[in-house]
């Protein structure tokens, strides 16, 4: 591993880190994006990175933060973390068996779905 590539994986987890914290976006709007564009690695691996990343409680602290100002719906959060540990399961099986051209263009279209949505919209 190169000083470079060292460097721009402590830039793309610590701008991860402040925009997950932030905004609550970090790992596959931010990471995947400059795994694939700045370090130059697939689609494929770099969507295995994003999820590895967040495999250990990384948000603990930000978590913690939102818990304490009482905004966290525990009951909410429980149902769409089971929920999600299957969708992840069933997704990655899915993206797995896709081209990774084509997974680009899957993933950049609900970037600019969701983008788009945000802007214009109230």
């Amino acid at each position: 591993m190169t000083v470079t590539t060292i460097i721009g994986l402590i830039l793309i987890g610590l701008l991860a880190g402040i925009l997950s914290g932030l905004v609550g976006v970090g790992g596959g709007i931010l990471m995947v994006p400059l795994f694939v564009f700045f370090l130059g690695i697939s689609q494929h691996n770099a969507q295995g990175m994003s999820l590895a990343v967040m495999l250990p409680p990384v948000t603990f602290f930000a978590v913690y933060n939102y818990h304490k100002a009482g905004t966290i719906d525990w009951k909410m959060a429980l149902i769409v973390s089971v929920l999600f540990f299957i969708g992840g399961f069933i997704g990655s099986k899915i993206a797995l068996q896709i081209d990774q051209r084509i997974l680009k263009k899957i993933f950049g279209l609900m970037m600019l779905i969701v983008a788009l949505k945000l802007i214009f919209t109230k």
